[in-house]
């Protein structure tokens, strides 16, 4: 089993610039935006942005280093790291990575170039959508309502007062850099940083807007549209681009991440696009056959029980399962034959039982061969 250090490739020696270059590379080629929802690629970036979290941090990594993933989820000296999610993965890279040179232009984002650094890029914000089962089915947009930070209505964002504008800062000019040269025996060396005085912005606000106290952004609450395209899963997500917290004094908005979850419906199990429905009947109807009714996830269909049927046995309604994502094609529904003995029997059920019980035959000695096959062997079998 690979070790953290091996799924980013590198050394337990790197350093934290090596760890950070690594994790960008391996990034790059497992975005899920680049891999059209691989589940493979999905995984795959989950699990390098957890180990990049983990090692680019000098406590957690010390920890592992260790006591392994286990020191990391409550052992000795354990810095508090937790469960780690898809979720989790896509926020990791989006804050330290979303504004890189490179990666925007991959990924639709906007970064600044030069000294001066551009406002912040709002949070991403990440909101949870219930769907139903016909909602796979079909799709569906919903509407959402949503808590987030939006530009201030008082100053349009800017976080000065009305009436007046950012300034130029003194300290650097404007630029948003500071120099500083020191002098050693080996020459004189410069080192350029973000100015502390505006914090890389380059300009000063003199007079605050009263209405968010500079920030530039004020709580909203507003509605949004979902579209969610059929035959998505509790394992899909979707990216609202430039929805989300508007970023502080005028910069750009943040993403909507929405993790869908699939509610459960008692009359199916999914196994991806098909959907497995379990169909009680009686040993009459199993003995002379039946045409009856069973549910699909688009309402009911007729379906025809073959006489001498055995329970347990599966039959296919073709293209009663799911769409597939991106629309290929639909899944099947298979419904699996359960024979119900009743518990209690009228006295004319229990005559004519005995009656049928002196002329009947033996159950045939191979009736349970492969019996003990498991359900899901079964299903296997009814697609070959």
């Amino acid at each position: 089993m690979e070790d953290f250090y091996q799924r980013l490739g590198v050394g337990r020696d790197a350093t934290t610039e090596d760890v950070k270059k690594a994790y960008r590379k391996l990034a790059l080629k497992y975005h899920p935006d680049r891999n059209e929802g691989s589940k493979k690629a999905e995984a795959r970036f989950k699990e390098v942005t957890e180990a990049y979290e983990v090692l680019r941090d000098s406590e957690k990594r010390a920890t592992y280093d260790r006591y392994g993933e286990q020191g990391l989820r409550g052992g000795p000296g354990s810095p508090g790291f937790g469960g780690f999610d898809f979720a989790d993965a896509i926020e990791v890279f989006m804050r330290d990575f979303g504004g890189f040179a490179g990666f925007e232009e991959i990924f639709g984002g906007r970064g600044g170039r030069g000294g001066r650094r551009d406002p912040g890029k709002g949070q991403t914000l990440r909101v949870r959508l219930p769907l139903t089962l016909k909602e796979v089915a079909t799709g569906v947009t919903k509407k959402l309502r949503v808590a987030l930070l939006g530009p201030c209505g008082t100053c349009g964002g800017s976080g000065a007062a009305p009436g007046s504008t950012p300034i130029p800062c003194r300290n650097c000019g404007g630029s948003g850099e500071e120099r500083q040269v020191q002098r050693s025996v080996f020459g004189q060396f410069v080192s350029v940083a973000p100015c502390r005085a505006c914090g890389g912005e380059g300009r000063i606000i003199e007079e605050v807007c009263s209405g968010c106290r500079g920030e530039g952004r004020v709580k909203d609450e507003r509605e949004i549209d979902v579209e969610v395209p059929a035959g998505v899963s509790s394992e899909n997500f979707l990216t609202l681009r430039g929805q989300g917290n508007a970023g502080p004094r005028g910069g750009p908005k943040g993403d909507i991440i929405v993790l869908l979850e699939v509610r459960d419906d008692p009359r199916f199990k999914r196994n991806g696009e098909d959907l497995l429905h379990e169909l009680p009947i009686t040993f009459s109807q199993a003995a002379l056959g039946d045409v009856v009714e069973v549910p699909t996830v688009d309402g009911t269909v007729r379906l025809t029980i073959p006489d001498g049927i055995q329970s347990g046995e599966v039959l296919r309604l073709r293209g009663q399962g799911l769409p597939g994502l991106h629309g290929r094609g639909r899944g099947d529904q298979l419904v699996r034959v359960r024979i119900w003995t009743p518990q209690e029997l009228t006295r004319d059920q229990e005559r004519i039982l005995r009656e049928f019980k002196e002329l009947e035959d033996p159950a045939p000695e191979d009736a349970l061969r492969g019996e003990d096959r498991g359900f899901w062997s079964k299903v296997k079998g009814a697609f070959s």
